[in-house]
């Protein structure tokens, strides 16, 4: 983060200039500047120049981009984890980071124990928010070059600490930069939440890297975002299939983004037809993009491609990033033929964080990463991504894991047996369903099954939208659960659900 930081710097001294604005107002370059020295001087040990690994709360709002230029001054690492982590994950994460430094609104940093994890001098910072840091900073080399550090969820429910170079930051903020036309001194807004690594690097990074003002959001308000993007000119954001069809609903044909030059959607599963409304509705242009945590962006389409190509697909590769699909015994495979993905390039992660340091990636002997996505290329080298290999469901853009939803569900009363499968949403992207075979007694409804849930706290993220009662779960020739099955026997059902008259899709409560 030294780079952007410093670069940061020198434009403020040259100019004073709107760096971000946010749900408090407007923050000029030079107040972040104060902020982030003052916080910069807590943050240091007495007997190095080094502020180590610093672990922040990542709200979208002043603080986060205060906290990402102090890191930057002294040439630490920023780490950064959502105020709406549980304990549990709290734990985890300073398992795997053993932070120098934590820094959260009071609130937050009491429900995380903040001061256990790890405990030194507690200090107020940032217009009241809690900072403790270790006496002593281990050195931030520790990371091997990295500078940021994001978590993803992933598909295993533990959140993994992904650790990104500020290489790694730069290419795919100026890859991102060259294909949506964006130039020095653009505005970019910033909705969806800063916690996420990607969230960060096409928010606050690529706002140090092009010298305009961050325009941010704190809770997701469709209409309030489709009026704060406007009203400062924002030219470009990010943002999962939801947000961008919810923002095609608030505009409601008045073409109030006619401004920016477009909008990079992904995260999902994505509804062409959708997607196709809301970009009319806004007055912009969306580009379906495949992206991940541990590499960056990396393909795109062109704001002037025509629909099919930047709607029907997920863009072709950044340059100098390559993505191949592979049989099951790693075989490359032609043009047309599904595959699993990989990729290699230089927005491509540095590893995991495991126990303060980094733990490479398991990548194949010429250098490409397995994404666990599976994918078709064409021709023309744009890819379509068909799927996760894994057993996932992504809902609004989270993953949510199935065998863990299951889990939930085992000893629900009356259910013999259960699977989960997705159905699709032409909002969130997919929904979760429940195939239950009962052991007793009528139909099994949806209000029974998340009642059993909420009462032994199962947070409602893995709770299911749909029950379906049915005789028996598919199986393959021996035995096994059959997914595929079970995904399209889910689909079908939800379709006749959604066709019967009368009935609304998000108040199924079971179909005998």
């Amino acid at each position: 983060m030294r780079q952007a930081a410093q670069e940061f710097r020198r434009r403020a001294e040259h100019e004073d200039f709107t760096a971000v604005i946010d749900d408090l107002g407007e923050h000029r370059a030079r107040a972040l500047i104060g902020h982030a020295d003052a916080l910069l001087r807590a943050l240091r040990p007495a007997e190095g120049p080094e502020c180590g690994t610093v672990l922040i709360q990542a709200d979208n709002q002043w603080r986060t981009v205060a906290a990402a230029l102090a890191v930057g001054f002294g040439g630490g690492t920023l780490a950064l984890v959502g105020r709406h982590a549980t304990a549990d994950e709290f734990a985890h994460v300073c398992a795997d980071l053993r932070p120098d430094a934590i820094l959260a609104e009071p609130e937050v940093f009491e429900h995380w124990d903040a001061a256990s994890r790890l405990p030194g001098t507690r200090h107020d910072v940032l217009d009241s928010w809690s900072l403790v840091r270790s006496p002593r900073t281990r050195d931030a080399a520790r990371w091997s070059g990295g500078v940021l550090i994001g978590l993803t969820s992933g598909s295993t429910g533990r959140p993994k600490g992904v650790v990104q170079s500020e290489s790694a930051l730069r290419y795919a903020c100026d890859r991102t930069a060259d294909i949506n036309g964006l130039r020095t001194g653009d505005a970019v807004a910033a909705i969806v939440p800063l916690s996420s690594t990607a969230a960060f690097c096409f928010g606050v990074y690529l706002a140090f890297t092009l010298g305009g003002p961050l325009v941010l959001q704190g809770k997701w308000d469709r209409r309030l975002a489709l009026e704060r993007m406007a009203r400062h000119d924002a030219r470009w954001t990010m943002c999962v299939p939801t947000m961008a069809l919810q923002l095609g609903e608030a505009a409601a044909g008045s073409r109030a983004l006619r401004g920016v030059r477009s909008i990079t959607v992904g995260g999902g599963p994505m509804d062409r037809g959708a997607l196709s409304r809301a970009e009319q509705s806004l007055g912009t242009k969306i580009l379906r993009v495949f992206g991940m945590s541990e590499c960056l962006g990396h393909t795109s389409p062109r704001p002037w491609d025509p629909e099919e190509r930047r709607l029907g697909r997920d863009g072709v590769p950044f340059p100098g990033t390559e993505i191949r699909a592979v049989a099951p015994d790693g075989t490359a495979l032609p043009p047309g033929r599904p595959g699993r993905a990989q990729v290699r390039g230089p927005s491509l992660f540095l590893g995991y964080a495991r126990d303060g340091a980094v733990e490479p990636p398991a990548l194949t002997a010429d250098g490409y990463f397995p994404t666990g996505d599976l994918i078709a290329l064409a021709e023309d080298g744009a890819i379509t991504v068909m799927g996760r290999e894994k057993d996932v469901i992504i809902r609004g853009g989270r993953n949510l894991d199935m065998t863990e939803i299951e889990r939930d569900l085992a000893d629900c009363p009356r259910v013999a047996r259960c699977c989960v499968a997705p159905v699709p949403d032409e909002l969130l992207g997919e929904r979760v369903a429940m195939l239950a075979v009962r052991a007793e007694g009528g139909a099994i409804g949806l209000a029974e099954v998340t009642g059993y849930l909420e009462k032994t706290g199962v947070p409602k993220t893995r709770w299911p939208e749909f029950v379906f009662d049915v005789e028996d779960l598919p199986q393959t020739a021996v035995g096994k659960l059959d997914r595929n099955a079970a995904r399209d026997l889910a689909v079908a059902r939800h379709a006749r659900t959604l066709a019967g008259p009368g009935r609304h899709p998000q108040a199924e409560e079971g179909d005998p």
